[in-house]
């Protein structure tokens, strides 16, 4: 299916999606073919496409791999199946290299912010985010199919903030596309530049992606506990429950996908 809608729906604003503009559409084609590529040399599947709700905002929470593409295949998938364009947010440091920060534009990443994100999901989009991040990438190989979320609470605060359901969408064996060394170097100018600097390798020596069965697991809507008039102490308590509930829902998720990969 091409990226290109007959009639596709642009809303006005500052958060207007232009991927479709004739202008950025050269660049989206490009991305899909090569996705499309992707997808058959990692025979990608997708289970559970049903709960990828047909309208309304929806948060589609997903774990990180060093690889990364791997989410953007999840988001042709759910655009095949269902029209709904995903849109992401990318870690920020995208955003500060000229050509790299016009590429992710063009395909529907967006500076990652809090007032972002609540304007995306104030327009009932589908909001992508792997709140593992960047550190979640970059653990070594000893550490695969692990989440990283333990202190990424923003997700769910956001969540429970607009009222908006999660959808997670699991997929461990991204993590076995590259074999990822661990290092002190890594850590180090992660922590101190925000700079990725992974040492991996992927078929033999090289840096060739393994040619790993990909399977996405997407799970049943998580809706948020209702709005009430909490303290601030008791909202912060039922954001860490929620929270929780939602890394141990991912954990069950990631274990599941494990078994069909």
């Amino acid at each position: 299916m091409s990226m290109k809608a007959s009639n596709p729906v642009t809303k006005k604003g500052p958060m207007q999606d232009n991927r479709m503009s004739d202008k950025n559409y050269p660049v989206l084609k490009n991305t899909q073919s090569f996705l499309n590529l992707l997808k058959i040399y990692h025979r990608h599947e997708v289970y559970g496409m049903n709960n990828i709700p047909k309208s309304g905002a929806g948060i589609l929470i997903t774990n990180h791999s060093l690889a990364t593409y791997d989410g953007f295949m999840l988001g042709l998938a759910i655009y095949e199946k269902t029209g709904r364009l995903v849109k992401g947010l990318g870690d920020r440091l995208l955003f500060k290299l000229p050509v790299i920060r016009e590429y992710v534009s063009k395909i529907g990443l967006y500076n990652a912010s809090m007032s972002t994100a609540h304007e995306i999901l104030e327009q009932g989009e589908i909001l992508a985010l792997a709140p593992g991040g960047m550190r979640e990438a970059l653990r070594p190989s000893q550490k695969k199919y692990q989440i990283e979320w333990q202190d990424r609470t923003g997700f769910a605060r956001l969540s429970l903030e607009t009222q908006t359901p999660i959808i997670l969408a699991a997929c461990p064996k991204a993590d076995e596309i590259f074999n990822v060394y661990k290092s002190p170097l890594t850590q180090i100018v992660y922590d101190k530049f925000k700079i990725p600097l992974p040492i991996f390798r992927g078929i033999g020596p090289s840096l060739i992606p393994r040619p790993v069965h990909l399977v996405h697991h997407i799970g049943e809507i998580i809706r948020p506990p209702l709005k009430e008039n909490y303290s601030p102490e008791e909202f912060e308590k039922v954001i860490k429950n929620y929270h929780q509930r939602i890394v141990i829902s991912m954990k069950k998720l990631m274990k599941k996908s494990l078994k069909y990969a």
